[in-house]
């Protein structure tokens, strides 16, 4: 049975439409940075999820490489996610997306270590002739949040957030 993370862990994938509290405990993920309109349409924000799914694909299919993985189980990606912030700006200034800075990360499984994701880097470059040097490991210790699911426009969200 394929492991999925939205399923089992709940807590984390799938927040409720209105805000709760959460403990987000120290993951590994793989990660690219950068800044800009993240609705630009070849903007740096879209080229970094190629990059991220890039790597999260091809660590997924390692099962089918002469790479194997130390524990590995089947397991269906999880989702994007992302850290965003502006410099000099208190909360967020949605009137500029061009200055906001961001992290987008794929979470890893516990069992990809740094070297297994060392060779999806090597791999993925070779195999799809893409420069992959922006994509980082990328661990996070997050701790106590508040969440809230947002489904819509980014330009809606500063409503949600003032729930």
């Amino acid at each position: 049975m394929t492991f999925d993370y939205k399923k089992e862990y709940k807590e984390f994938y799938m927040p409720k439409n209105k805000p709760s509290i959460v403990t987000v405990p120290q993951m590994n993920y793989i990660a690219v940075r950068g800044q800009g309109d993240p609705n630009a349409q070849d903007g740096e924000y879209k080229q970094a999820i190629g990059l991220l799914y890039g790597i999260a694909f091809t660590i997924k299919m390692s099962k089918k490489s002469d790479h194997q993985i130390d524990g590995y189980f089947d397991y269906v990606v999880p989702p994007l996610e992302g850290f965003w912030w502006q410099d000099g700006v208190e909360g967020i200034d949605y009137a500029h997306k061009e200055s906001f800075r961001w992290i987008c990360v794929i979470r890893l499984p516990d069992f990809v270590t740094k070297a297994d994701f060392d060779w999806a880097v090597e791999e993925a470059a070779r195999k799809k002739k893409t420069d992959f040097s922006k994509v980082e490991w990328f661990t996070y210790d997050e701790g106590l949040c508040v969440q809230c699911m947002h489904i819509g426009s980014y330009d809606d969200e500063p409503a949600k957030i003032g729930r």
